[in-house]
């Protein structure tokens, strides 16, 4: 491979053009009410899953006895993309703010207001947005 070649490519690949991947946002994004977001068991019970939605966004869904909530990933400090619930605590990887999976309030951490919630519905099997 020339030299020029190996440093476009490398240059492309720090730049992020070049790829075909869609970029994913936090949040609803171009979903509308009554898309199907994810089954059920994309969501285990006790934990959760960051599901790409139709278009370009993303949602964090928790799965508890009750149902499944939704909220926009996003966290409120920085806009850094939430980890899905593990040991009963969301948490955000950048500052460590820490959330409530069953209600997104924020336990501890820098995060000055809870993790925003997304309406969603249970249909059979699909988690549909409401």
């Amino acid at each position: 491979m020339e030299r020029r070649t190996l440093l476009l490519c490398g240059l492309l690949a720090l730049t992020g053009c070049g790829s075909a991947a869609p970029t994913r946002r936090p949040g609803v994004g171009s979903a509308r009410a009554g898309d199907r977001i994810a089954g059920l068991a994309d969501v285990p019970t006790g934990s959760g899953a960051l599901v790409d939605l139709p278009g370009d966004g993303q949602l964090l869904l928790v799965r508890s006895a009750d149902g499944v909530r939704a909220f926009n990933p996003a966290c409120p400090h920085q806009g850094t993309v939430v980890d899905p619930p593990a040991a009963g605590v969301i948490t955000c990887p950048t500052h460590r703010s820490a959330f409530d999976p069953q209600t997104g309030a924020v336990l501890s951490g820098p995060s000055p207001k809870g993790l925003a919630e997304v309406p969603v519905r249970v249909s059979g099997e699909d988690v549909l947005l409401a």
